[in-house]
């Protein structure tokens, strides 16, 4: 009876397989296991990408200004409604203030998030008032280990 080693062995009874060490075997799984690696690896990804995203989400659910400003870069592009131009950080908030005093969300739903291909972050999403719904649109750039938002967008659909 020929000796089978360990690897072999628990591949064969578990899986069912047999260790193939040919060339063109190499050939084939390579590919497959790289594909099986970015499926895996991706989720990480996201959860990266929902650390800062879920904290602005729920800054604007709640309305809490405050709360947005600790992710604002120091200057910020900010819109709001046909008001737009480039504010500082107290700047920005004391203008997201007033319009959530005016405007308090009863709710804020993301819609749509995506990465460039240089890393920078997007969220597109809607921002449920007794006034109406508006449009969200962040931008985030990372600086340092966190991602600041660098354009807020507030429009009435």
């Amino acid at each position: 009876m020929a000796k089978l080693n360990r690897k072999s062995f628990c591949l064969d009874i578990i899986c069912g397989l047999k260790v193939d060490k040919s060339p063109e075997m190499n050939k084939i799984m390579k590919p497959i296991l790289l594909i099986i690696a970015f499926f895996i690896l991706t989720p990480a990804i996201s959860i990266a990408q929902t650390s800062e995203s879920g904290a602005i989400g729920q800054a604007l659910k709640t309305g809490n200004a405050k709360e947005l400003s600790r992710f604002f870069s120091p200057n910020v592009e900010l819109k709001i409604l046909s008001k737009e131009d480039v504010y500082s950080k107290t700047q920005a908030e004391i203008i997201l203030r007033d319009f959530f005093s005016k405007n308090p969300p009863s709710g804020y739903s993301s819609v749509h998030n995506g990465t460039s291909k240089a890393g920078a972050q997007y969220t597109i999403g809607q921002l449920v008032t007794p006034n109406g719904t508006f449009r969200t649109y962040y931008f985030l750039k990372k600086s340092g280990d966190t991602f600041l938002i660098q354009e807020l967008r507030l429009e009435q659909e």
